[in-house]
């Protein structure tokens, strides 16, 4: 199971690693559409760009739970 996180005898929860890891994951794939110009045939970008991170925040969750 996930434990805290220990920063100067401060404890945080392990989403303060793992959110960046999701935000940064995101970037990638957000840059990766605008390079490609894919993103111009999203729908909705600001909902688009929401459900990436909230997916790939799952995704790391699992494999880090694992």
């Amino acid at each position: 199971m996930f434990e805290e996180v220990a920063l100067g005898g401060m404890l945080f929860s392990p989403l303060v690693v793992l959110i960046p890891i999701a935000f940064l994951l995101s970037v990638i794939t957000r840059l990766g559409l605008y390079k490609t110009d894919l993103y111009q045939r999203i729908w909705r970008p600001a909902w688009f760009e929401v459900a990436l991170f909230v997916c790939y925040l799952a995704a790391v969750v699992f494999i880090a739970g694992s």
